[in-house]
């Protein structure tokens, strides 16, 4: 029996009267009744046993919420940590004051001025999720319940600092000037003044001796970088004035060639990633322009890089020195990832990212990282060297929540095109040799396995002829490019230039 409306799920295992015609309504009042439905708490009911009712409510959160508890707004420390319950307690700003007691959940209601600007719809329910502004101050309130409803003033320091960092002063500007046009609505005016007063210490216009976290005390003392990764980025650039690297030159000399090598190094690049897609199917729409309309955002994804590698600007846009490499990379990701709004084109992360069991630089740290690690790039010798280091340092800082690894190549290519040098096309089949080099830089600070790993595949690379599309594929595929196996295949030089595997 489905009664629930089209905005529910499929079944009634959780019925929520407010979601019900009143129709549908009776009908439930007639089953509860006949002992078909119990009752969970008033409003609703399901057709499970109460042992199932705590997993019911928690994968159907948002919904329950909206329905018990229509325009509420979520609050506090469940705000702070992203909408979600803390210790099985959810707060919510309501109409009045009331703890309810759900299965697996307590709930507790704080009588508050309801949706204020900003605040914004959760999955299109009746339920909202606070601005920043909003939340930031409600964390700032003394909290006297005996259940704890706000996170410690550190860790509201904490988060401006990690906002600040991840997307620039003019961010927390406007935080602010939001906050003041909404504390006197919410009757937040003294948690106002607080956040002010933190806000100002960041920025640098009040004292930083406001300033009272490890954090803090390290950003008011102007350290707000890696130390260790810049301990990590000055070795590797020392190994890499260190080791003369082979220069190879570019191979394509014809726009035809030069198009086709862009579609192979898109087509790789992208499928490292997890975007993968049949060769042919990415030639079709790459080059010949068949839309992909089941896989819009993926195929942008390779469209977006192979426009890159063509575009003159890009191409052969080096790696800036200081300050200027912040809205460099912005705008390079900007650009590449344009189509994914969700992953923040152009915005520094704003919380950690990882990859296996590797911890990247830390969002607070991310400007200042780039910072101080490029000013090591002008020491590091022109074409290969500086390409390498190029690509490290933005693959080891990491700096936006998606795309690091396909702008990290498309910034080492672009160190090569500049100096009239091969760019590397980095193969499924070389995946685990280019990240296994990388795994060991980053553990263990030594550049020899990258170094070699890289030199490899960079004469790999140049050993192909681009001007017929599909003898270079067939080439690659003979070379075994396309496989994923290392157990099952090697990855072999083309026969003309030496039949041999990969050591």
């Amino acid at each position: 029996m489905a009664l629930l409306s089209k905005n529910t799920t499929d079944d009634d295992s959780l019925i929520l009267y407010k979601e019900l015609t009143r129709t549908q309504s009776r009908t439930i009042q007639r089953r509860l009744k006949a002992g078909k439905l119990q009752r969970i708490v008033p409003g609703m009911v399901s057709t499970r046993p109460p042992h199932e009712w705590p997993a019911l409510v928690a994968g159907e959160r948002t919904r329950v919420l909206a329905a018990l508890f229509p325009g509420a707004v979520i609050g506090y420390r469940s705000a702070f940590n992203g909408g979600v319950p803390v210790d099985g307690v959810m707060h919510l700003n309501y109409s009045y004051s009331r703890t309810q007691t759900l299965p697996g959940l307590t709930v507790v209601l704080v009588k508050a001025p309801g949706r204020a600007d900003g605040d914004t719809p959760i999955a299109g329910r009746e339920v909202y999720f606070p601005s920043n502004a909003r939340l930031l101050m409600e964390n700032l309130t003394i909290s006297r319940s005996k259940i704890r409803k706000t996170v410690n003033r550190q860790d509201v320091e904490e988060r401006l600092l990690t906002i600040f960092e991840a997307r620039g002063e003019d961010s927390l500007r406007q935080l602010r000037e939001q906050a003041r046009d909404l504390a006197s609505t919410l009757g937040l005016a003294r948690e106002f003044v607080i956040l002010d007063g933190l806000i100002g210490s960041v920025l640098g216009t009040w004292t930083k001796s406001q300033l009272s976290t490890q954090a803090g005390k390290a950003w008011a003392a102007g350290a707000p970088y890696d130390r260790a990764r810049i301990a990590l980025f000055e070795k590797f650039a020392s190994a890499l004035r260190s080791v003369p690297l082979q220069q190879v030159p570019a191979v394509t000399v014809t726009e035809g060639a030069g198009g086709h090598f862009a579609f192979l190094e898109s087509y790789f690049s992208n499928f490292i990633e997890g975007t993968e897609f049949d060769v042919a199917e990415a030639r079709a729409f790459v080059l010949e322009g068949k839309p992909i309309e089941t896989r819009p955002k993926d195929s942008h994804d390779i469209l977006a890089v192979f426009k890159q590698i063509l575009h003159p600007g890009w191409a052969h846009q080096t790696l800036s020195s200081g300050e200027s490499v912040l809205e460099q990379l912005r705008a390079r990701h900007a650009d590449l990832m344009r189509e994914r709004p969700e992953v923040g084109p152009g915005e520094f992360k704003d919380r950690e990212n990882f990859a296996g069991n590797t911890a990247f630089v830390l969002p607070r740290h991310v400007r200042g990282t780039l910072v101080e690690g490029s000013k090591l790039l002008p020491g590091v010798p022109a074409g290969a060297a500086r390409a390498l280091f190029a690509m490290f340092l933005v693959s080891e800082v990491h700096p936006f929540m998606n795309g690091n690894g396909r702008l990290a190549r498309l910034v080492m290519n672009a160190e090569l095109s500049a100096t009239g040098e091969c760019r590397i096309v980095v193969p499924t089949l070389f995946r685990d040799e280019h990240l296994d080099g990388l795994r060991v830089l980053t553990r263990e600070g030594t550049a020899a396995p990258f170094l070699a790993a890289m030199q490899l595949i960079h004469r790999w690379t140049a050993a192909f002829k681009y001007d017929d599309l599909d003898r270079v594929l067939a080439d690659m595929k003979a070379c075994n490019a396309f496989e994923k196996s290392r157990v099952q295949h090697k990855l072999l030089f083309p026969p003309r230039t030496a039949a041999r595997p990969f050591a």
